[in-house]
């Protein structure tokens, strides 16, 4: 993709604080980057349309301060970490276990 936007149904290329996420019962959040639609309509809000094969991934915080996230000026074992992304298999579930996206 070269860095481009890569065109999909919902003419979604980003997620932020500005969506309508779906956060899950203990406050954590699933975004679901994959190429096919969930059919899930709530799994759908939190859908990031991928293209087929490679891509890359960026993340801005804005405003953030040291005190919101212990350690993130130090980085390293024991400080704050950015989220996993956990690839999906063929059973329809990470290597985990965490359910995919329908």
């Amino acid at each position: 993709t070269n860095g481009f936007f890569v065109a999909n149904p919902l003419n979604r290329y980003t997620l932020g604080d500005r969506s309508n996420l779906q956060f899950n019962l203990d406050g954590s959040l699933d975004i679901y980057m994959q190429t096919t639609e969930p059919t899930n309509p709530v799994q759908r809000e939190d859908w990031l349309p991928t293209p087929a094969g490679g891509f890359q991934t960026v993340m801005r915080l804005y405003g953030t301060e040291e005190s919101a996230i212990p350690g993130i000026l130090e980085g390293g074992p024991g400080h704050w970490q950015p989220p996993t992304i956990l690839p999906c298999l063929e059973s329809g579930k990470t290597a985990e276990g965490t359910n995919c996206a329908e």
